[in-house]
């Protein structure tokens, strides 16, 4: 079983996608964990609301702060826009994802995010279920 972490700035919309779509597609083979290098204080609405479209309820999840224990956990860290603030442990393998925030953007826009978040989740569960 490998581990996913998935970091943006503020946990609260790529990263808590990414960690939700993850867990459906591994369906128990691996782990999803999320963060933020400055977390908000809950889960963007528009992401709450587009993330139920597929039936995945994320309005509970609350965002919280990355930590170099959290990222030490990590057999993958997949890194959206954080930069420089993510903690860089050796021997740890990076994915960076060029994504937009999707935080105040309209709904369609938040969509076309979430569909591409799905499907580079599926390329990387695949590659995770192949190395195991």
């Amino acid at each position: 079983m490998a581990t996913a972490l998935f970091v943006c700035r503020q946990n609260a919309g790529r990263s808590q996608m990414s960690a939700a779509l993850f867990e459906r597609a591994a369906a128990g083979r691996h782990r999803a964990l999320s963060a933020g290098t400055t977390p908000a204080e809950r889960v963007h609405p528009e992401v709450v609301e587009v993330m139920g479209e597929l039936g995945i309820d994320v309005a509970d999840r609350v965002p919280r702060g990355l930590t170099r224990a959290l990222a030490e956990e990590a057999d993958v860290v997949v890194t959206m826009g954080c930069g420089d603030e993510c903690p860089y442990i050796p021997g740890k393998r990076y994915v960076d994802w060029d994504l937009e925030d999707p935080a105040g953007r309209p709904l369609d826009d938040v969509r076309a995010t979430r569909d591409d978040i799905a499907r580079r989740v599926e390329a990387l569960v695949a590659e995770l279920d192949g190395a195991a």
